[in-house]
């Protein structure tokens, strides 16, 4: 008798765990670290896509970040603006240092301009 109830938790066991997702037991799940560089290289290509950043300047701009989820981000974000007739909003990345670049080279040069 004490072999039947054994026997009967093993053939148990696997029918118990096949209703739990790996998930749900600690230690057997996803790594976090990996689901957050994940989430996150989703998220700069739908900040790419929202900022009217084509795939290439995405990919250059975060080389560290896969390029397969920075694709998956701004395809995403690309289907739900167009569905949801969403107007991107330009990037204002560098615009600061052009004007900033263009002050300087006027102050630093001395020529005088003719006014005709």
């Amino acid at each position: 008798m004490p072999n039947l109830s054994r026997t009967f938790a093993v053939l148990l066991l696997p029918t118990v765990l096949a209703g739990c997702k790996l998930d749900d037991i600690p230690g057997l799940g996803p790594d976090p670290r990996a689901v957050a560089r994940e989430a996150e290289a989703k998220a700069i290509g739908g900040a790419c896509r929202h900022a009217l950043r084509g795939l290439e300047d995405c990919y250059t701009l975060n080389p560290k970040a896969p390029k397969a989820l920075v694709f998956a981000g701004w395809k995403d974000m690309d289907e739900y603006m167009r569905a949801n007739k969403i107007e991107g909003t330009p990037s204002v990345l560098g615009q600061s240092d052009r004007r900033r670049n263009d002050k300087d080279e006027a102050a630093a040069d001395p020529s005088p301009r003719s006014r005709s």
